[in-house]
C-alpha cells in the first residue's frame, strides 16, 4: 500500500460579506468543487475580529484553483456586479491596482497604519494613537492602496 501525498488546501479568495462567500461557495459546490468555509464563527460572533483575522475565507484544493476561477469568470463573478465601489473623488469604480479586484473597501490601511514620529509621540506620552492612516484594502491580494 502506497501513501498518497497529502492535498494541499488553499484560500481562493477572501470576503467581507459572510452571505457572498456562501453564495459563491455553494455556486462551486454545485460544480461538484468541494469548498469550505474558515473563520466565519470568529467573525460571527464579533463583527470587529473581521480586520484582526483577514476576512471570511472561501478555502479549496490547490488542484480545483482554475476551474474555481473560470467557473466564476463564466458566470460573472458575484462581487465584480453587486459590490462595485466608487470613489468620491473622482466618481470612478475603484479597482484594486495590483490585481484587478473590486472586491475592495476604504478604511483603516492594514499595511503602514501609523507613522513612524505619530507612534514615538504616543510611546513617549503613553497613550494609544489616535490617528492611523486610512486606505483602501483588497480583499483578494490582502493589500492596501491609495
Amino acid at each position: 500500500m502506497t501513501a498518497q501525498p497529502e492535498e494541499k488546501i488553499i484560500t481562493f479568495e477572501t470576503y467581507y460579506d459572510v452571505m457572498l462567500a456562501h453564495i459563491i461557495r455553494t455556486k462551486l459546490e454545485g460544480y461538484g468543487i468541494p469548498c469550505f468555509i474558515a473563520d466565519e464563527n470568529t467573525i460571527g460572533s464579533n463583527p470587529l475580529y473581521n480586520q484582526a483575522v483577514g476576512g471570511i475565507k472561501l478555502k479549496i484544493f490547490e488542484r480545483d484553483l482554475e476551474r474555481c476561477r473560470e467557473i466564476l469568470a463564466a458566470e460573472g463573478d458575484l462581487h465584480d456586479q453587486d459590490h462595485v465601489e466608487i470613489d468620491d473623488e473622482t466618481l470612478n469604480a475603484v479597482i484594486c491596482p495590483y490585481c484587478g479586484s473590486t472586491n475592495v473597501r476604504y478604511g483603516s490601511a492594514t499595511e503602514k497604519r501609523v507613522h513612524w514620529f505619530t507612534a514615538i509621540v504616543s510611546f513617549l506620552s503613553m497613550i494609544f494613537p489616535f490617528y492611523s492612516r486610512k486606505a483602501w484594502h483588497c480583499f483578494n491580494c490582502q493589500r492596501d492602496f491609495e
